[in-house]
């Protein structure tokens, strides 16, 4: 089934929830374009994480569930997510994400090792649930780095604020 990855792991590293006046017809659309937006583009790490490595840039891959696998979110991926959502929005949507980290110096760029997450959003009604798992790698970015970035992108998209953190009481 398109949006949910049938093993996603029950133990997560992070866990943050989001209240949003946005439709999740809106939410949803506006996260897939989102992730599809900054596929392969290079970020700083410091724009991301603190930083461990210096002159270290961060490239995101996103892929979106469908059962037992993730598809590259590619722009014929990406429209049918957003097919989907026209006709019912998600309850759960599953993505994966790894993140490729550069050392760059005297602007060649030497290749790290890679973060891989995976990254659920449980909606309803008004509030949002992100989990972050961190599967592997050296984690130079954290799951509360990678939901806070993946927040700040979403929120971007709108005149105010989309997704407010729910703060713990």
């Amino acid at each position: 089934m398109l949006g949910v990855y049938e093993q996603f792991p029950l133990n997560v590293h992070k866990i943050k929830t989001f209240t949003t006046s946005i439709s999740i017809k809106k939410l949803q659309q506006t996260l897939i374009q989102t992730f599809y937006k900054i596929n392969n583009k290079d970020f700083k790490l410091e724009d991301i994480a603190l930083p461990s490595l210096p002159q270290c840039i961060a490239i995101f891959e996103f892929g979106i569930a469908e059962a037992n696998n993730f598809n590259y979110l590619n722009e014929e991926e990406t429209n049918k997510g957003l097919r989907a959502i026209r006709k019912k929005p998600f309850q759960v949507l599953d993505f994966f994400c790894a993140l490729r980290y550069y050392k760059i110096n005297n602007e060649k760029k030497t290749p790290l090792k890679f973060d891989y997450y995976m990254i659920r959003f449980i909606f309803n009604k008004n509030l949002i649930k992100m989990q972050v798992f961190h599967e592997k790698g050296p984690r130079y970015a954290s799951p509360e780095d990678i939901a806070n970035f993946i927040a700040d992108k979403t929120n971007e998209n709108f005149s105010k604020k989309a997704l407010k953190t729910l703060e713990k009481v």
